[in-house]
């Protein structure tokens, strides 16, 4: 019965000790919660924060949707062929270490300071985790079930519907996961550089201002927008997929 408290108490937990430090240090460098809360409504009152908020959101939601797309395109086909992906796996490893910002940048340059080029970017940065994650998750599949597939003479779409993806779910879900706390990050980056408008731009803003309470007021809507898109739609998509057990 405690046990279902202790993630209330936790958060309770954390905002004791935050306001514990803030009284401590008694500085400007550390806010205190209800400052942090304070300014919160005040930039919600202006219409400032849903509008950079929104702005951020809406790259967020696309550059995800290509992401997952490509990445489970691929991932799935090298986890498949090994031919391909002995080919293609020099490339991945390559992709995989370019920094995040080498990438930013060479979009910018390439294609302009444009909303394209900054999407583009994000995306870049983000497949080849999904690539690498699906791949190892197509490799894990039981070969059993997909012989029995083929014996069932099962088409190829039936396959990966029934077959393919309901072994994949937990990679599936894992490269979710990641890939939103992944992404949200760098889209920070490509708006601070590229953008004039969004939570990264406004973040450069007040690190310009030294405004350190607008800084984790932002900070703070961003983590609650996710964390509700966590129990409103992946929790309950998990769920829906672990029903037969």
């Amino acid at each position: 019965m405690f046990s279902k408290f202790l993630p209330t108490i936790s958060i309770f937990a954390f905002l004791i000790l935050w306001q514990s430090l803030a009284i401590f240090l008694h500085s400007n460098l550390l806010p205190s919660p209800e400052n942090v809360a304070r300014i919160f409504w005040q930039h919600c009152e202006s219409g400032e924060l849903p509008h950079h908020l929104s702005v951020t959101l809406w790259r967020l939601v696309v550059s995800f949707v290509i992401s997952m797309f490509l990445g489970c395109t691929i991932g799935i086909a090298l986890g498949l062929n090994k031919k391909l992906n002995a080919f293609f796996d020099n490339w991945l490893v390559i992709f995989l270490n370019v920094p995040a910002l080498v990438t930013v940048i060479l979009c910018y340059v390439w294609f302009g300071l444009t909303e394209s080029a900054a999407i583009l970017a994000v995306v870049l940065n983000k497949v080849p985790n999904v690539i690498v994650t699906l791949r190892e998750g197509t490799r894990a599949l039981d070969k059993e079930l997909l012989n029995m597939a083929k014996s069932y003479r099962f088409s190829r779409v039936k396959t990966l519907l029934h077959v393919i993806l309901p072994q994949l779910h937990p990679f599936l879900m894992s490269a979710t996961r990641s890939g939103l706390a992944l992404i949200w990050k760098i889209i920070l980056l490509v708006e601070l550089l590229g953008r004039s408008d969004g939570m990264g731009y406004q973040l450069h803003l007040f690190f310009q201002w030294f405004d350190i309470a607008s800084i984790l007021a932002y900070t703070v809507a961003f983590i609650g927008v996710i964390q509700i898109l966590e129990f409103i739609v992946l929790k309950p998509l998990d769920n829906l997929a672990l029903r037969w057990r």
